[in-house]
């Protein structure tokens, strides 16, 4: 998102569940777009509650798992602001060979990628 539109709107990546490490096929991926996250930490829905970060200041949710979905409209149900969800392909458990796999990572940051501009536009310089 940052490397689209700039950090003029506060972005949070959560999870159904945290995952401790950022997927290295997604790390390669995203750095052949020059897009650095490697040291990315993803929260949990439960641990960004728990630490006070709350969704009512948001303005949209963006799922991209059923998963996400169900479990962002149950946490604001109570609030006004929009829960999206981008039906995006998951990759995990795709390809045999190591290129079919970066293969597939692609397509899901290239769905990524398409869905960011048809909601927000084309990339700002």
């Amino acid at each position: 998102m940052k490397k689209f539109y700039g950090t003029g709107a506060y972005v949070q990546s959560v999870g159904v569940k945290n995952d401790l490490e950022v997927d290295g096929f997604c790390v390669a991926v995203c750095r052949e777009i020059g897009v650095e996250i490697e040291t990315h930490k993803a929260k949990s829905f439960d641990e960004m509650e728990a630490w006070g970060d709350d969704l009512s200041a948001y303005d949209l949710v963006v799922a991209l798992s059923p998963a996400s979905q169900r479990r962002a409209l149950e946490l604001t149900r109570f609030f006004h602001l929009d829960v999206d969800y981008w039906p995006i392909m998951d990759p995990t458990g795709l390809g045999e060979s190591r290129a079919a796999k970066l293969d597939a990572y692609r397509q899901t940051r290239d769905q990524i990628v398409a869905k960011l501009i048809e909601h927000f536009g084309p990339p700002v310089e």
